[in-house]
């Protein structure tokens, strides 16, 4: 096989389909090279929520001191559910634009010529963008643990928060690859992502929603990301509960599940395409 970050993968006797696992793994690790080898398509995801993350700890410091605003030792100890989620927003739109250019240059026609099981093609993009999600999500962890924002739930919730940014990145880039194969453009996937940026600010990224106020509010509170954003910021500002766990990784697990069945849906429908 050729393209982007082209591995080597074994191929079997014309007629027998490749068995799912190496196929699986060997796209994914083809998706892995092709993220490494283009800072361009990740290095902003580390980047700019950090930079957007100290404006707003150095600007709305003091709205901790706040009737109503959640127990927290500083702003920025609030702000890193935001941000980490906010990164792992930005890498999972990388693995539907990197499907869409597959199409676009040829290369999904190639695979679909190829004995090549047909699932891997999606399982090993989104198998990328989970590596990838783990490793942004240990970076932020990381950073904000430098400048004093600890994890009070221990490693156990820094173990749940891991968990959640691969779930977070299985569902934006389920949802972005089906818009991918749905459209075939790159340009589709990439347009998609101010969309998300959106549903992010008016979410209670930024600022509980306790203190906000009209339709603000209101939207902010029935925002999915708003109930996603919550449950992680429970793991990060108080001692580790079952029930934030349990809220926080299933309200993670049923986006992937919506996002992951829209993609595998639109990947049967390119399929069978003539």
């Amino acid at each position: 096989m050729s393209g982007p970050g082209a591995v080597a993968v074994t191929t079997p006797a014309p007629g027998r389909a490749t068995a799912l696992v190496p196929a699986t793994v060997a796209m994914g690790r083809r998706a892995l090279l092709s993220i490494v080898r283009q800072p361009a398509t990740w290095v902003p995801g580390l980047v700019f929520p950090l930079l957007i993350a100290a404006v707003n700890a150095a600007s709305l410091s003091r709205t901790v001191d706040l009737p109503g605003f959640p127990p927290v030792d500083s702003f920025l100890q609030f702000l890193l559910p935001a941000t980490l989620i906010q990164g792992v927003l930005f890498g999972g739109i990388v693995g539907g634009a990197d499907i869409a250019l597959d199409i676009q240059d040829g290369f999904f026609d190639r695979l679909m010529s190829s004995p090549v099981a047909r699932p891997a093609i999606l399982l090993g993009r989104l198998g990328g963008a989970m590596v990838l999600g783990v490793v942004q999500a240990l970076f932020f962890i990381g950073v904000f643990t430098l400048f004093g924002a600890r994890v009070e739930g221990g490693p156990v919730a820094v173990a749940v928060l891991v968990v959640v940014a691969v779930l977070l990145a299985v569902s934006i880039g389920g949802f972005a690859a089906g818009i991918g194969l749905r459209t075939g453009s790159q340009e589709a996937v990439q347009n998609f992502f101010p969309l998300v940026f959106v549903l992010l600010f008016i979410s209670s990224a930024f600022f509980p929603t306790a203190l906000m106020t009209g339709w603000f509010q209101w939207v902010a509170e029935r925002n999915p990301l708003s109930w996603m954003m919550n449950a992680a910021r429970d793991l990060v500002i108080s001692d580790l509960a079952f029930d934030d766990v349990v809220r926080a990784v299933g309200i993670a697990c049923g986006f992937a599940v919506v996002t992951v069945s829209f993609a595998a849906m639109q990947l049967r429908r390119r399929v069978r395409m003539p």
